[in-house]
């Protein structure tokens, strides 16, 4: 899609939200006061330990250092209607990008260099759109308890780890969920589901030398051929064991997850709300979560 974005004012994350997260997202809701915890005990001092380290040794972008990326992430935040977060670019080697608002204090985003160095501008704000959707559907308290059970699964004896380990895969499936959501949210803002796939085939085999020689097409038949193949008994079998114990869809899925709902009627019924202006209503309370 070329030409001038759409920007949906007063969008509501339910109506761009997967329906494996909001099924997921519900039944944790049902849990009474995890949330309300979370946000008490860690939420204040977390927040200043991400902030302190963040200013000690990343770079933080505005209107006056690297500008681009700035704009970049002001228009996302206009298009999905949010209040822009601060954004971090770190050194680090790891292609990644988190982001953090516990208490609905001033949320951050941080995007690490490696990942800067393999994409181009518009992916780049894709990953920064993904970010934004985390904050954007509230995804951010069951995403700290989710960091906190994995902890619990080391320290607790044996009768609670078993417990423990019951609500870790329990919030691992969540966060399977969630993050469809979020590649949606990404998708929003690119209103180009190529760019969104190019980003997950980078993210599954790209380097800086790599990217540019990749093919999306090839990875697209890449990923049909995997959906294929999940279709029967073993393949849904495999599909189940490989993903168990990641955060994340695998890349083929998600990649396969944007294609069709970018010709779904459910996105045609958002483009039904598109303005050529943009509002800002506050920022969600959110949390932390890798791209």
């Amino acid at each position: 899609m070329t030409g001038t974005k759409y920007y949906f004012v007063g969008l509501n994350a339910d109506q761009f939200r997967h329906p494996l997260d909001r099924e997921a997202t519900n039944n944790l809701r049902q849990l009474p006061g995890l949330d309300l915890l979370i946000r008490s005990v860690l939420g204040s001092t977390a927040e200043q330990v991400f902030q302190f380290n963040n200013l000690a040794s990343s770079i933080l972008v505005g209107d006056r250092q690297l500008p681009h990326l700035h704009n970049l992430l002001k228009e996302a935040c206009d298009i999905l209607d949010l209040e822009a977060p601060d954004l971090y670019i770190q050194q680090n080697p790891v292609p990644n990008a988190y982001t953090f608002a516990m208490r609905g204090e001033k949320p951050f985003m941080v995007i690490h260099t490696s990942l800067v160095e393999m994409l181009d501008d518009k992916e780049i704000q894709a990953v920064m759109a993904h970010e934004l959707g985390h904050l954007k559907c509230e995804h951010g308290v069951y995403l700290t308890m989710a960091n906190l059970l994995v902890l619990a699964t080391n320290a607790l004896p044996i009768w609670g780890t078993l417990a423990a380990q019951s609500m870790q895969e329990q919030m691992m499936s969540w966060l399977r969920c969630a993050e469809l959501s979020c590649d949606r949210a990404a998708f929003l803002v690119s209103q180009d589901p190529r760019i969104i796939m190019s980003v997950l085939m980078k993210l599954a085999g790209g380097s800086p030398s790599l990217a540019p020689l990749l093919n999306l097409d090839a990875f697209m038949e890449q990923a049909k051929t995997y959906e294929t193949l999940s279709h029967s008994q073993l393949g849904k079998l495999l599909q189940e064991n490989q993903s168990a114990q990641l955060t994340h869809p695998v890349p083929v899925i998600r990649a396969q997850a944007i294609r069709e709902w970018s010709g779904s009627q459910e996105y045609s019924n958002l483009l039904l709300m598109k303005d050529s202006g943009y509002s800002s209503k506050g920022l969600p309370k959110g949390g932390w979560r890798n791209w």
